[in-house]
């Protein structure tokens, strides 16, 4: 992306930040995922809610 649009987003969340709810919101997702992650890394996800193949593929242009 262009710096510029960086600069613009950063402006308009430095005159309107996102509420204490969102925040939470984004935080809760994070660490959701995150747990998701160390579940699978110490082998605790169940056999059923794993891919049995890699991605499905694709088609061509």
């Amino acid at each position: 992306m262009n710096n510029m649009v960086w600069l613009l987003r950063a402006v308009k969340w430095a005159r309107k930040p996102p509420s204490a709810r969102m925040v939470r919101l984004v935080l809760a997702v994070i660490g959701v995922a995150l747990l998701i992650v160390l579940a699978e890394w110490l082998e605790l996800w169940p056999d059923w809610a794993t891919m049995d193949q890699g991605r499905a593929p694709r088609l061509p242009r």
